[in-house]
This record gives C-alpha cells, structure tokens and sequence, in this order.
C-alpha cells in the first residue's frame, strides 16, 4: 500500500562486530553519554538481550534499565557489555 513505512531500526543491520563497532564508535566520538547508552543499547539488542544478560552475568531488566532512554550506566557494567558484545574499548589522542 502507498504511503506504509517501516520504522527504521538500527539494530537490525548490526549484524557484525564491524558493524557493531563503527555504530558505537559514532556514538562515542560525540561524546554525549546518553547516545552512548543508547547506542549500547541498540547493539545489545542486534546482539539478544537474553543472550547479553547471561554472558554479563546482568539481569535482562537491569539491561533494559542501564541502557534505555534515560539510563546511566556504570563504567564497571559499560566494560562488561562491551566485553560480552566481543568488543574493547580504546583511546586515541584528540
């Protein structure tokens, strides 16, 4: 039917760690937290939050929560999701 759209999701074409990564590394050069948690959360669920869940050792409503829209998480569970996604985290020079 003319004039139907599908809301865009990102998460479904993060179907590879480079994908994963390059989405994430957009997010961190702006530097805004709240679009870094986000973009964690959108990788987490590419990824399966249930699957996330057990590999962080989090509870699947914890991930919701540090990751959602007015989420704030910790440095400590941040290094865990992005261990768990098969990711490290790396600083340049500015």
């Amino acid at each position: 039917m003319p004039g139907d759209t599908t809301p865009f999701d990102p998460a479904d074409y993060l179907d590879t760690p480079e994908a994963a990564a390059a989405y994430l590394e957009g997010a961190f050069a702006d530097g805004d937290p709240a679009e870094i948690a986000d973009a964690l959360g959108v990788v987490a669920r590419a990824r399966g939050m249930s699957a996330l869940a057990k590999e962080t050792g989090m509870a699947r409503q914890s991930l919701y929560k540090a990751l959602g829209e007015d989420g704030n998480p910790s440095f400590a569970n941040v290094l865990k999701i992005t261990r768990a996604l098969g990711l490290k985290l790396s600083l340049q020079p500015a």
